[in-house]
């Protein structure tokens, strides 16, 4: 064997073997974006299902965006969390909360107000929600205190708002309201804004492979000259 040949077999035993893994990380995330679509396919379709009547005592894991029913009578008092909505401007998520025929009291998400009608009467009385389970998780260290003065919220803070509407720590988010509310804009829940770029990492991966096998061979002509 020429000298040349035995300086190449290590640089081409370390190229392939690099290149191999890198497509191997690729097939990997290709795997990834086939589970996560599925996810996702599967919370969607579970939010769009037909509702049923709330669970005794709903599971933050089991129940999460559940389709329910509710029927109630909505609480004087509110939450209003500053937001919002592009195109449409500023204003506030109301937090209301509901008590059943049963006695039940949960949190309803009713949905967005304008900044300009937050003074206008609020829904009040007998009214019947469809939307979905929800345990929103909002907030961080970073998050201002509520002002309580002027009952402004910078978050949905479940334990927090259950405690100051003394209703259980389970929130519904609206998808339609019987009767409907003025000046609402309905907020339901959609599928969660999880990432799902494991076609871009894949891409990423191959990319790299194919470009390490390029320099391999560079440097397999370089040691062969």
């Amino acid at each position: 064997m020429s000298l040349s040949l035995r300086r190449m077999i290590w640089p081409l035993i370390f190229g392939l073997g690099g290149a191999a893994i890198l497509v191997n990380l690729g097939l990997w995330q290709l795997s990834r974006l086939e589970w996560k679509t599925d996810l996702l396919d599967q919370i969607s379709a579970r939010i769009s299902a037909s509702p049923v009547a709330l669970p005794a005592t709903p599971d933050p894991l089991n129940d999460r965006f559940l389709p329910v029913e509710i029927t109630g009578t909505l609480g004087a008092e509110m939450a209003d969390v500053l937001t919002s909505i592009p195109q449409v401007g500023p204003g506030y998520k109301m937090i209301a909360a509901l008590e059943t025929p049963q006695g039940r009291r949960v949190l309803v998400d009713l949905g967005f107000i304008l900044e300009e009608n937050r003074a206008a009467p609020r829904p009040s009385g007998s009214v019947s929600v469809t939307g979905n389970v929800f345990w929103p998780n909002e907030t961080d260290s970073f998050t201002p205190d509520m002002d309580q003065t002027r009952n402004i919220w910078f978050a949905r803070d479940l334990n927090l708002m259950s405690a100051a509407l003394q209703t259980e720590p389970v929130m519904i988010v609206a998808r339609s309201i019987t009767p409907p509310v003025a000046n609402l804009y309905l907020r339901p829940v959609d599928a969660p804004n999880l990432p799902n770029n494991h076609l871009n990492y894949a891409l990423t991966w191959f990319s790299l492979a194919f470009v390490w096998l390029g320099m391999t061979g560079l440097l397999l002509w370089r040691i062969r000259r």
